[in-house]
């Protein structure tokens, strides 16, 4: 055999190799479970293949590669910092100092904690003159738009910027301020799944475009506006199904399609109040899944951004970008995720999905007629998404999964993120009414620590996700020493943590000589026994694939019954 690598030769392997070998590896299990089916309903092969794309796409591929690649705004990806303060004089400060360390696009919620008065209202003029900005209204009427009646007529035409709201707005001799907005995000802090979006994001625009009564007029105006989860794959292949559907989307009007702008921005409805740093790692997952898929201008959201900002967290958000864009690299290729065979077919599954979807909204009248059954799907999607955190289907580390007990919940809310359906709010609840009952609780373990360790640390866990450092006893080794520890103890809630064996004979002695007003649960799953045990006084049990947060409140409710 040749040593020189450029001579060396690898046989390839065909997809039935590779399942054969994938089969024996899996010892019994079916080779359907290396399959998986994404809250769009998407299912996802465990290997892809060239054959198995060209097979599914044949000379579309090609026509979708050049698609994404040609529909693109710009060739960069602005950082669109959102700016805060108190006062006045601190907004305007902060927004200097935004402008002064790497921000591109000055970035205004309107809700803010001051008035919209003539003074900042001028002195932001200056500042849109200058730079391109994003702003983020509530309606026509907003009082932030009076800022474009102190813009002096003759720079008008040269002011840039982007006015996000659930409605076009009319704004007159401003051609480069983009002020029809698809604007997603609503639906994505509902729970809308990306198929959804994209739907949406078509919906809209025929709405918008039926409403100028010219497809040029239109798209000069129009943008998109997403949310980018933590679902890395599937957000590159969200914003990349856009522009395909954009084409598409363009040709029914007989029209060359036109690039238009994605806006987007780190999605909060993953965010937590519950160890605030880790949202820090889900924005930097976002921000760089934004920047693989295509987006033109983007804001990362500051890890406290629930509660309150500050001026470090807003900074390092600013940063998490600009390491995206200056040191990774990756915008240096154009369409980094281009030609993977995964991105690729998961991108035509999702215009497949999505243009399917945006057709019955139109068959039924367009977006306005369609809200209602739009919302039932959505409420669908969220319920799904919340029963999978709350069973430990899906992971929100360091809220349902990996907690920290003893982590505090910020009291202070930021208005602008009121009505996200968050999926980690059920967490937050929880811990607040464990700390406000002081329940004490307990695992009693036996036997040897390799016996109990596994389920002594689950119930552990699934405590801390409540904000409770649950207290193990040793390592208990007799029935009677087994009774004295529980009997003596004072905790208000106790589960026993043992082998199947040890438990199925611990459980019924510990129920005979229990204490009153101590609640007794067992780890593990006992169908067989669970009639006769709850009979005699088992409050149930704890286990993997439960619904942690109805669990907690029974335990809650439980305590608080026997406390009576």
């Amino acid at each position: 055999m040749s040593t020189n690598m450029k001579e060396i030769e690898f046989q390839a392997a065909s997809y039935e190799q590779w399942k054969e070998q994938a089969v024996s590896a899996l010892k019994g299990k079916p080779f359907e479970s290396l399959f998986t089916k994404t809250i769009e309903g998407v299912t996802l092969e465990p290997l892809y293949t060239q054959e198995m794309l060209l097979e599914k796409l044949g000379d579309q591929l090609e026509k979708q590669v050049s698609t994404i690649r040609t529909l693109s705004a710009t060739t960069g990806l602005d950082v669109a910092q959102q700016i805060t303060g108190d006062s006045t004089e601190e907004f305007i400060a902060n927004l200097e100092e935004s402008l002064a360390r790497g921000n591109d696009v000055i970035t205004i919620d309107s809700r803010v904690p001051f008035t919209w008065d003539n003074s900042i209202v001028g002195k932001l003029a200056d500042y849109l003159t200058e730079y391109s900005f994003k702003l983020i209204i509530q309606n026509e009427n907003d009082p932030i738009l009076s800022v474009f009646d102190k813009i002096e007529e003759a720079k008008r035409a040269e002011v840039e910027g982007y006015i996000v709201s659930d409605q076009a707005i009319q704004l007159s001799n401003y051609p480069k301020v983009r002020t029809s907005g698809a604007n997603t995000v609503k639906y994505h802090n509902n729970g809308a799944n990306a198929v959804q979006e994209l739907a949406i994001a078509l919906a809209l625009a025929s709405k918008y475009a039926g409403q100028e009564g010219s497809y040029e007029k239109f798209a000069s105006k129009f943008f998109v506006n997403f949310a980018i989860d933590t679902q890395f794959f599937a957000e590159i292949a969200k914003l990349r199904a856009f522009k395909v559907l954009w084409k598409a989307f363009s040709s029914a009007f007989d029209a060359e399609a036109i690039a238009v702008p994605i806006v987007a921005e780190t999605s909060v409805r993953s965010f937590s109040k519950v160890d605030v740093y880790v949202n820090l790692l889900r924005a930097g997952n976002e921000a760089f899944a934004g920047a693989i898929g295509g987006a033109d201008v983007f804001t990362v959201h500051p890890h406290d951004v629930l509660s309150r900002p500050t001026n470090q967290s807003t900074r390092i958000a600013r940063n998490v970008l600009l390491v995206t864009k200056e040191e990774s690299l990756v915008l240096n290729v154009q369409d980094p995720s281009g030609g993977s065979y995964f991105i690729e077919s998961l991108t035509a599954d999702f215009v497949k999905e999505a243009w399917e979807l945006f057709l019955e909204i139109e068959e039924a009248g367009g977006i306005d007629a369609y809200e209602e059954k739009l919302t039932e799907q959505i409420d669908a999607v969220y319920a799904d998404r919340l029963k999978a955190v709350e069973t430990r289907k899906a992971s929100l580390i360091g809220t349902n999964i990996y907690a920290n007990p003893v982590d505090e919940i910020a009291t202070e809310e930021n208005i602008q993120f009121t009505d996200v359906k968050r999926l980690a709010i059920p967490f937050e609840n929880i811990r607040r009414e464990f700390a406000a009952a002081n329940i004490k609780i307990g695992i009693l373990t036996f036997g040897q620590l390799k016996n109990f360790k596994a389920r002594a640390d689950f119930v552990a866990g699934v405590f801390a996700t409540a904000g409770v450092v649950a207290e193990q006893s040793d390592a208990i080794s007799s029935m009677e020493e087994a009774k004295a520890w529980l009997n003596n103890s004072d905790f208000d809630y106790v589960v026993v943590a043992a082998t199947d064996d040890d438990t199925k004979a611990l459980v019924p002695a510990l129920l005979e000589g229990k204490r009153a007003g101590l609640v007794l649960d067992a780890a593990g799953k006992y169908k067989e026994e669970e009639a006769e045990w709850t009979a005699k006084g088992l409050n149930g049990f704890v286990f993997a694939g439960q619904n942690i947060i109805e669990k907690l409140n029974s335990v809650a409710a439980s305590v608080k019954e026997v406390q009576r």
